[in-house]
C-alpha cells in the first residue's frame, strides 16, 4: 500500500457498480492509483452488458467482474462488491460510481481516516469549497440541503453533509457486520447506511470533495424522491430513537424525551379542546384555563429541546471496527447469502 496512505500495511478494494456508464467505466479504471489491490466492477445486469466490454478491453490485472443476473440497484451491487471484497481480504472498501463523476485520485484521502484508526466510514461532501458549491445544478443543490437535513434527524449523524454522496470507504470488519438483507438496496442506500452504521456506533468523517459534472446523466433525481425519502426517514428515526434510547441504553435524554412528549401532548390536547369550547359558546376562556395549557407546552418543548440537545452532542466519537469481530469466511457466506436470497426475491 501506498506510503503516502500510512505505514501500516492495508489492503485497499474499490468496489465500482456499474449500470448505463459504458462510456466512462474504462477511464475510472485507468484513473485508479497503485495503493488500490483490487477492483470490483459489479455488472447489474446491466443493458450495456458493462461487464464484458470491461473484460474484453481493460488489462488491468486487479480487475475482477461481478455479475447480477436481476438488476438490484446500487445497493444490491455494492453488497456484492463488499461480499467479494471481504472474501478478497480486503481491510478497506471504496465504492466509487463508473460515471466519472468522482475523481479516483482522491482516493488516499477517503482511505486514510480508516487506516490510522480515527474513523470507521468516510463520506465525500461536496458541499466544503463555497466556491464551488455553484458548478452544482440549483435543483440538486437545493434538493441536496433538503436530503441533508433529513438525513442529520434521521442518522443522528449531526456533523455530515451531502448524504446522497456516494463516494465512501468502510472499514471491511464494520462492513462484515452490517445487516446487508435489510438495507434499501436502490437510490435510499447510503443514507440507510449512514442509519445502520450509528445502530453499531460506527464513528463516519467527511471528505472534502469537487463533484465533475460532463455529459453524464445521473438516475437519481432528488426532486422525485424528496417525499418517498420523508416516509423513509421517519421510519429510520423511529428505529433510531428506540433502538439508541430506549433498547441499548437508558439515560437522561430517554425521560427527557418521555416527559416531554407527554407534558407537550397534553398541553395541546388541552388547549385545543378548551379553545374549541370557548369558540363554540362565546365564552372566554379562564387565564387558569390558559396556564393550565401553555405551562405543559413550555416545559415539555425545553424538555424536548434538552432531549435533542442531548441527541446532537451523542454522535458516535470512538471507531468501533477494531473491537469487532471478524472472520473473513464467515462474513463471505453471510454475504453471499444475503446477495443470493436478494436475487431470489426480485
Amino acid at each position: 500500500m501506498n506510503s503516502s496512505i500510512s505505514n501500516t500495511p492495508s489492503s485497499i478494494a474499490v468496489v465500482i457498480p456499474c449500470y448505463k456508464v459504458r462510456p466512462h467505466i474504462l477511464g475510472v479504471i485507468a484513473k485508479i492509483g497503485p495503493e488500490v489491490d483490487q477492483i470490483y466492477v459489479v455488472d447489474d445486469c446491466c443493458p450495456e452488458s458493462s461487464g464484458d466490454f470491461v473484460e474484453g478491453n481493460c488489462t488491468d490485472p486487479r480487475v475482477r467482474v461481478v455479475r447480477h443476473t436481476v438488476n438490484q440497484g446500487v445497493g444490491g451491487a455494492v453488497m456484492s462488491g463488499y461480499a467479494e471484497a471481504i472474501a478478497g481480504g480486503a481491510d478497506v472498501i471504496v465504492k466509487v460510481d463508473g460515471d466519472g463523476q468522482m475523481d479516483p485520485g482522491l482516493l488516499p484521502q477517503f482511505v486514510l481516516p480508516i487506516v490510522d484508526g480515527w474513523a470507521d466510514y468516510t463520506k465525500g461532501n461536496r458541499f466544503y469549497d463555497l466556491t464551488h458549491i455553484t458548478r452544482m445544478p440549483a435543483m440538486r443543490l437545493i434538493g441536496n440541503a433538503g436530503l441533508s437535513i433529513m438525513t442529520k434527524i434521521s442518522t443522528g449523524y449531526w456533523t455530515i453533509f451531502d448524504p446522497t454522496n456516494g463516494y465512501t470507504a468502510i472499514n471491511a470488519r464494520a462492513a462484515a457486520h452490517l445487516p446487508f438483507d435489510r438495507i434499501s438496496r436502490r437510490y435510499f442506500f447510503e443514507t440507510d447506511m449512514l442509519f445502520r452504521l450509528n445502530t453499531l456506533r460506527a464513528v463516519v468523517a467527511d471528505i472534502p470533495m469537487d463533484a465533475v459534472y460532463g455529459d453524464e446523466e445521473s438516475n437519481l433525481k432528488i426532486t422525485s424522491v424528496l417525499f418517498e425519502f420523508m416516509g423513509k426517514h421517519a421510519k429510520n428515526f423511529t428505529k433510531r430513537i428506540f433502538y439508541n434510547y430506549f433498547l441499548r441504553d437508558m439515560t437522561a435524554a430517554t425521560f427527557e424525551l418521555i416527559i416531554g412528549l407527554i407534558l407537550f401532548i397534553f398541553g395541546v390536547c388541552f388547549g385545543t379542546v378548551h379553545w374549541i369550547s370557548a369558540l363554540a359558546s362565546t365564552t372566554p376562556t379562564p387565564l387558569g384555563t390558559i396556564m393550565l395549557s401553555a405551562l405543559p407546552v413550555l416545559i415539555g418543548l425545553q424538555l424536548l429541546l434538552g432531549f435533542l440537545n442531548f441527541d446532537v452532542a451523542n454522535v458516535p466519537s470512538r471507531p468501533i471496527s477494531k473491537f469487532l469481530p471478524f472472520n473473513p469466511v464467515e462474513a463471505r457466506v453471510g454475504l453471499r447469502s444475503n446477495d443470493e436470497k436478494l436475487e431470489r426475491s426480485e
